[in-house]
């Protein structure tokens, strides 16, 4: 996860570093590590908690009254108004272009200066819309159309999926937050996608169960079963025939569906919506769609 001097930290924020200094000291809601140097750097959720804070002292409220709720409260408030009032961050074309450029010359150095700089400078949820996955998108068609080698698409989706695990690893570990298990059914080898929903639900505080790529129905189930999880997360992006999808939809509905909700998101989720939909499991439009899943499962001591 990256990590902020309190000047970058300022400019993500639109706070000054005077205020952001006042408000730490005086309330208490961050804790910035020190680095070797000694520097105060502050991570991804001490950004978005200071811009919701910006954004409600801006609106008439009093930055006493709203430190008083603490931390914890705050964070979730500030996530849920992203959910009620979405945003999505303009994809940084630039860099996207500078970043295939750079794949398709064999730059690797290029390639990783740049994605590893522009990591480091904007928090990783919105790094994800503003380039990785536009990034993902661009690779895969790309390839689909002849213009990039299998080797060269296999080398940016690992580059994508090593940042993704990174800053997985990096969230604080879930103790009591509703329990998502997420995964790909078998032939989905694509993990992109639910490597991605396992992140963002986890960085909402969800305690989660990544099983990763091409796993048979029948394992998901024996997986599900003594830990009874609040919902079952599926990635379906390479399509498949309708005959396929509806022998997935049945067998998820007679084994999964029994010990939890389903919910599938995906390319091929989208193209066969009515035969999920008609055998009890929810289709995922968009990652706005998760967020709003995730905040609508029974609270679960948090």
């Amino acid at each position: 996860m990256p990590m902020y001097r309190i000047h970058r930290f300022s400019k993500l924020t639109g706070l000054s570093t005077h205020v952001i200094r006042a408000w730490e000291k005086r309330y208490g809601l961050v804790e910035p590590v020190r680095g070797a140097n000694r520097y105060r750097l502050y991570n991804d959720e001490d950004v978005r908690l200071f811009r919701y804070l910006k954004t409600q002292v801006d609106q008439g409220m009093s930055i006493g009254q709203l430190a008083e709720l603490g931390r914890g409260p705050l964070l979730e408030q500030a996530q849920r108004e992203l959910v009620l009032v979405p945003v999505d961050p303009p994809p940084s074309d630039r860099l996207v272009s500078d970043l295939i450029q750079a794949l398709q010359a064999h730059d690797r150095a290029g390639f990783e200066r740049r994605l590893n700089g522009a990591l480091a400078v904007i928090p990783f949820e919105e790094a994800l819309h503003r380039f990785l996955l536009p990034l993902q998108q661009q690779v895969g068609q790309l390839w689909h159309d002849g213009k990039l080698a299998i080797a060269q698409e296999h080398y940016a989706s690992n580059q994508i999926k090593q940042k993704i695990f990174s800053a997985t690893n990096q969230l604080r570990v879930a103790e009591n937050g509703p329990v998502i298990v997420v995964a790909c059914p078998a032939q989905e080898w694509h993990e992109i996608s639910a490597m991605t929903a396992a992140y963002l639900c986890a960085a909402r505080g969800c305690r989660i169960h990544s099983l990763g790529p091409n796993l048979p129905v029948q394992e998901l189930a024996r997986y599900c079963q003594p830990i009874q999880p609040s919902f079952v997360l599926l990635s379906l992006t390479v399509e498949r025939s309708k005959a396929e999808v509806l022998a997935l939809a049945q067998e998820l509905a007679e084994s999964v569906l029994p010990l939890a909700p389903v919910g599938i998101g995906g390319q091929c989720a989208q193209s066969h919506a009515d035969i999920l939909t008609s055998h009890g499991l929810q289709v995922l439009s968009d990652l706005k769609a998760l967020d709003g899943l995730v905040y609508g499962l029974r609270p679960a001591g948090f």
